[in-house]
């Protein structure tokens, strides 16, 4: 079942169930979608890798939300953003963990050939195809500077 189709399911089960935060959260997510879609033209179909890219930046922007209601005092909008993240993030596939992302980015940077912070380019261009969704973008950067570091 494609996610398109997963959600639109989720979707109605949230109905049925009055589930009123999830159902939120997944309209966000459609509505993303059909965004998406429109701007590419009326037939066109998203990529698993675009619709990724759409849930990801869904989550970073409930997120940075959330910061900003806390900074402000704002629990009660603060805990609505952040159960909304949690829904939405849970189409996403299983995050790297911290061992797994090092060992994933070491092998990059032995493919490309990388020795120094000069090489960050060639190294992020290929993780973030690789590690698309796997991981969030900032932790990938961070890791690839950390080890290019070592290495230099």
């Amino acid at each position: 079942m494609s996610l398109v189709d997963q959600i639109s399911e989720d979707l109605k089960a949230a109905m049925k169930a009055k589930a009123k935060d999830k159902l939120e959260a997944l309209r966000a997510i459609k509505s993303a979608f059909l965004l998406a879609k429109a701007d590419k033209g009326a037939t066109a179909v998203l990529s698993e890798d675009e619709e990724l890219k759409i849930i990801q930046k869904l989550i970073r922007q409930r997120k940075e939300s959330a910061e900003v209601y806390k900074a402000h005092n704002r629990p009660d909008l603060y805990h609505v953003e952040i159960s909304e993240a949690e829904v939405i993030s849970a189409y996403l596939p299983r995050q790297l963990s911290d061992k797994e992302l090092s060992e994933k980015i070491t092998s990059i940077i032995a493919r490309t050939g990388a020795s120094s912070m000069k090489d960050m380019g060639k190294v992020m261009a290929i993780a973030g195809k690789e590690l698309s969704g796997k991981a969030d973008g900032k932790a990938i950067a961070s890791k690839v500077r950390e080890l290019l570091e070592k290495t230099g």
